[in-house]
């Protein structure tokens, strides 16, 4: 019988518990608040909270590069490759801004963070029946107040770490906006947890902040138009991962 190894039982007896506890805590704080806040920017507050607990109770350190290239109390879409559940606490406690999902809609009858996602006015999509207006309606109400969007473009965690072709619906949400895209690049974040794997180890992690891009001025975007302006800000983000985590270009 193989017996299982030390990160494995810290995992499963310290740390899911210790997570589930934040979670609870400031979860409840977060849906409260939204009684009395309700553009959620308190909610947004318990989610960094949440954010760093997790990483200093894990062990990870976060390396944040590029944040000069972005002008504080401009709204973005930040979007960044995927690699672990840990990109989401890495993102949230690294940009200083007040930032928003858009999550598939099955995490909304999550208690207590589908509750805190709700609250907190993230944006819930149907996968299977996207609202695309209803969605961008929502998204301009977002902009109007100076939020900014966080999305992981790929759909999906990667198996590799490679960086998935990204998806072209929330580009051209982005481009009817008319909001500039920042790529982000997440490096690091598979050495503590990788997909399907129920062990997390302390890990040294790069958040890499890209230059943000402007989004075509079209009348009209198309699908195309949203591939081809997906494709651009996925040959960075990739090209970044590559780069540092594999070492090639």
């Amino acid at each position: 019988m193989t017996v299982p190894p030390y990160h494995w039982w810290r995992t499963v007896f310290f740390l899911i518990p210790a997570i589930s506890v934040y979670t609870i805590v400031l979860g409840t704080a977060s849906i409260v608040s939204s009684l009395f806040d309700r553009r959620g920017h308190f909610a947004h507050r318990c989610a960094r909270a949440w954010s760093w607990l997790i990483l200093k109770t894990t062990g990870v350190r976060v390396r944040v590069e590029g944040l000069e290239r972005i002008v504080p109390g401009t709204t973005y879409v930040f979007v960044s490759n995927h690699q672990s559940i840990y990109d989401t606490p890495v993102l949230f406690w690294s940009l200083p801004y007040q930032l928003r999902i858009i999550a598939k809609a099955s995490l909304a009858r999550f208690p207590v963070l589908g509750w805190h996602l709700t609250r907190g006015r993230h944006l819930f999509v149907d996968r299977k029946n996207p609202d695309r207006t209803g969605i961008l309606t929502r998204w301009r109400s977002l902009v109007s107040e100076q939020l900014s969007l966080m999305i992981f473009a790929e759909g999906t965690r990667s198996h590799d770490g490679h960086v998935a072709r990204f998806k072209g619906g929330s580009f051209l949400l982005a481009i009817e906006a008319g909001l500039p895209v920042v790529p982000v690049a997440v490096i690091g974040t598979r050495a503590v947890m990788p997909k399907g794997r129920l062990r997390t180890e302390p890990a040294r992690v790069a958040l890499i902040v890209h230059d943000p891009i402007a989004p075509p001025r079209i009348a009209a975007p198309t699908a195309r138009d949203a591939k081809a302006f997906a494709d651009q800000v996925h040959a960075i983000v990739a090209a970044t991962v590559e780069a540092r985590q594999f070492g090639t270009s």
